[in-house]
């Protein structure tokens, strides 16, 4: 569902790079067997109807205004984003705040009109077209939740928490119930090529499997051409998978599983 994904880097200095929705693979990894069960929200839903001072933030009331914001937890497929609290990692405090769009859309516009990003996640241009994507999650099932990465008070990361098995990407690959995506965005140059994307991956992928029980891997897509984001990935306790067809890339699977994360 969320179009172009993650800007991440190994400490290179690499530019964005995109995760664009779906496509076929052409090979998977041998432990990857596709699972036929469909997962039950996945039935609910067919039985359904149709400058850095400004940028900062204080942790405390983001958080609250974040979850004012959050998906009911009722309908809430990815167990509330909102409150799954801090994370310590080697760069300092770091914590996910859904996104509120009357709050973070100057920011978030700024950095999807850098032309390092916009290559790839082609979402440049006015903060209407930003708008809509971020409404299309905010307004939509619960499937994915846009949210700001927040360093030490700091927002400097855009990130998309999704339901990989409910995506469309779960056509293109074997997809298992509960997979849970990720896309990153570095968002100011400054924070970019100095190792920050292998911490903040490790950080926010054991958030997923912190706070979500029933989830077994964290889901990624960087593209294959990019190999300091798929180094970053790699030193962030993903494992390779396979190579999958994107439409606008072919893409690095890359897997963090939960039986092997106190080993990766």
């Amino acid at each position: 569902m969320p179009p172009p994904d993650a800007s991440t880097d190994a400490g290179t200095g690499s530019a964005t790079e995109s995760a664009t929705d779906s496509a076929g693979a052409d090979r998977t990894d041998a432990q990857d067997t596709l699972d036929l069960r469909l997962p039950d929200e996945l039935i609910a839903l067919f039985g359904t109807s149709g400058g850095r001072t400004a940028d900062r933030v204080a942790a405390s009331s983001a958080v609250s205004s974040a979850a004012s914001s959050a998906v009911s937890s009722a309908d809430d497929l990815l167990d509330n984003v909102a409150d799954w609290g801090p994370a310590t990692t080697s760069a300092g405090v770091f914590q996910l705040v859904p996104v509120r769009v009357e709050r973070d859309l100057a920011l978030i516009s700024r950095w999807m009109n850098d032309p390092a990003v916009a290559a790839f996640w082609e979402l440049a241009g006015s903060d209407a077209v930003t708008e809509a994507h971020l409404r299309a999650q905010i307004d939509g099932d619960g499937r994915s939740v846009p949210c700001l990465g927040v360093l030490e008070g700091t927002p400097m990361s855009y990130w998309e928490i999704y339901r990989a098995d409910l995506d469309t990407l779960a056509r293109h690959y074997p997809a298992r119930p509960h997979d849970t995506g990720l896309h990153l965005l570095i968002g100011g140059v400054a924070d970019r090529g100095r190792g920050l994307g292998t911490s903040l991956l490790r950080a926010v992928a054991d958030l997923v499997l912190d706070h979500r029980a029933a989830c077994a891997r964290v889901i990624a897509e960087p593209d294959l051409r990019n190999t300091p984001s798929v180094s970053a990935f790699l030193s962030g306790g993903f494992r390779f998978a396979a190579e999958v067809d994107l439409p606008d890339k072919r893409a690095a699977l890359m897997v963090r599983d939960r039986a092997l994360r106190a080993l990766l």
